[in-house]
């Protein structure tokens, strides 16, 4: 799980296994894998460090 930042400011936790695409459209846009959309505050540099560092701790790695 990520903890994310929607557009108005509120927090909230993504399951970081449910992401299919993230894009800067110049907004964050996160498509999951059943087709919905979230956009956020976050750059897609800053999702996709989130979900490595979530993925290192669930798989215990350092080589993600």
């Amino acid at each position: 799980m990520i903890e994310l930042t929607k557009l108005n400011g509120r927090s909230f936790i993504l399951n970081a296994e449910l992401i299919q695409t993230v894009e800067a459209t110049p907004d964050t846009v996160i498509t999951l894998t059943n087709d919905t959309k979230l956009v956020v505050k976050e750059t897609k540099e800053e999702v996709a460090q989130k979900v490595i560092e979530y993925k290192r701790k669930i798989y215990g790695t350092k080589n993600l």
